[in-house]
């Protein structure tokens, strides 16, 4: 099956979609028929890049499916980049049209990284309004032009340097992921999936759209997450699954009463790790653990999830239904349980590489098997443990730091609504800790007790060497922290007062 076939399986008066603009799966098939004959007559052919920008609606969906049914391949961009960063993708995956909830002026940035051609801009309004007014010939059946192997995504994920990188990702790897998500939570098409994740994001496409879709659900649309709003939306439309990253999850727990969300069956967490703190208290308050799960963009995105009847705290849960993941050490070779490596990915949701970047589709995947760069442990029962990131490793007098050991404790620490930590150069010891706080109300950080607290719990070589306390740490549009940014700040020279 392929992805724009997904829509194929709800029934006709099955409502696909609730929210501002709701929608029967047999209008969303009429509607993504009518996208996909303009799409046709305005010039867009197999092979060719469409770049998609718009926050969540349920024109997102109709375009995508529209795109990559006629054999094209789709560009979902981040609808907060700059018009700098919107023109390095499109000229990189030289793409010849963008569907955009507003025009953009890119021409000046465009021209300014060699873009050769001319970039059609299909304006979301402009676009209803011609479907409303007129009618355009059907586009061409491709028959078995498509296979699980055509190309359907490309998927800009975060460069740790420099530019992003473009994971090209297939019909197969798409559907595949899917499926195996539904194996892994059993979704049905009696489910109503909250999608409030921006739709660009992979776990929100896969997790929240394709597999929905693929169960025949119905998907209710946010534009974006506000607690208040989220909350009504989830009792309004009666919504049974959530998906949902650890600073939304951290304010249902607080703000929310217990009978808010008593329709829900899953909440599920992923996009960055999810503290022990903030899972046991939204545990408590609303009687069902959060199923954390892990996963990332050349993958589909999700690798693990914690199984529903038996979650474990901290710990990302175990691979999905057909995929092999193992836990190797610096040679390549399998850990003992209980031994901290890095985590490798084969199975049929794994990229096929990186866009125009043979070197580092190379380093990602080596004899078969996709390198994470995420460092983890396995326990006696399989389940998968993140240590953290094997860039934000932080080595001080030639030992293993891990950072999220030491935000666990902070998240832990009364008054501390959210944490990071990162590396910053030290002299004497190579690297140091910092570490990045944001306060609850009323609450005032007493630097000396917060030492004592954390050297009562951490060897001396762990404890950071000074704190900031800021009033939002970084985040992206999907609710995760950015240490990048915080790095950064370090790098340009900015010491702790000047951040704080």
């Amino acid at each position: 099956m392929l992805v724009h076939q997904l829509i194929s399986r709800g029934a006709d008066d099955t409502a696909a979609f609730y929210g501002k603009e709701s929608a029967t799966y047999k209008q969303l098939r009429a509607a993504v028929a009518a996208y996909r004959a303009y799409l046709h007559h305005a010039g867009v052919r197999a092979g060719d890049t469409v770049g998609l920008i718009s926050r969540n609606a349920a024109e997102f969906v109709y375009s995508y499916l529209a795109i990559v049914s006629l054999g094209a391949i789709v560009v979902p961009l981040n609808f907060q980049l700059t018009a700098r960063e919107i023109a390095y993708i499109i000229n990189d995956a030289a793409a010849a049209h963008l569907i955009t909830a507003a025009a953009l002026d890119l021409d000046a940035e465009l021209a300014r990284c060699g873009y050769r051609g001319e970039l059609v801009q299909h304006v979301i309004p402009a676009v209803k309004a011609r479907l409303a007014a007129e009618s355009f010939p059907a586009a061409p059946d491709l028959g078995d032009s498509l296979g699980a192997d055509s190309p359907c995504a490309i998927i800009y994920t975060s460069g740790t340097t420099g530019n992003p990188k473009g994971a090209l990702l297939t019909h197969g790897n798409l559907v595949s992921n899917a499926a195996a998500f539904r194996e892994a939570l059993a979704v049905t098409a009696a489910d109503n999936v909250l999608c409030v994740l921006p739709m660009y994001h992979c776990f929100a496409w896969t997790c929240a759209v394709l597999n929905p879709l693929l169960c025949g659900a119905s998907i209710t649309i946010l534009e974006a997450f506000a607690p208040k709003e989220t909350i009504a939306a989830i009792k309004e439309y009666r919504v049974t699954a959530v998906y949902g990253v650890p600073p939304m999850y951290n304010l249902l727990a607080r703000i929310g009463d217990p009978g808010d969300l008593a329709g829900v069956r899953f909440f599920v967490s992923g996009g960055a790790p999810l503290p022990e703190k903030i899972a046991r208290q939204f545990e408590e308050k609303y009687g069902l653990p959060i199923i954390e799960g892990y996963g990332l963009s050349e993958a589909s995105p999700v690798v693990t999830l914690n199984p529903p009847a038996k979650t474990k705290y901290y710990s990302i849960g175990k691979p999905l239904p057909g995929l092999e993941v193992r836990v190797v050490g610096p040679k390549g070779e399998t850990v003992a349980p209980g031994t901290v490596g890095e985590i490798v990915v084969k199975g049929p949701s794994v990229m096929q590489g990186y866009l125009n970047l043979p070197l580092e589709t190379s380093l990602a995947l080596r004899d078969g098997w996709l390198h994470t760069g995420d460092l983890a442990y396995q326990d006696a029962e399989g389940y998968l443990f993140i240590v953290d990131r094997l860039k934000d490793l932080i080595i001080a007098n030639g030992e293993n730091v891990y950072p999220r050991e030491i935000e666990e404790l902070l998240y832990a620490y009364p008054g501390v609504t959210e944490a990071a930590v990162i590396g910053m150069p030290d002299e004497l010891r190579g690297q140091a800790a910092r570490a990045y706080l944001v306060l609850a109300e009323g609450h005032a950080l007493d630097k000396k007790a917060l030492r004592e607290y954390l050297a009562a719990n951490l060897a001396g070589y762990k404890l950071p060497r000074d704190y900031v306390v800021l009033d939002a740490l970084p985040k992206n549009q999907t609710g995760k922290i950015l240490k990048r940014v915080l790095r950064d700040q370090v790098a340009g020279g900015q010491t702790a007062d000047q951040v704080g």
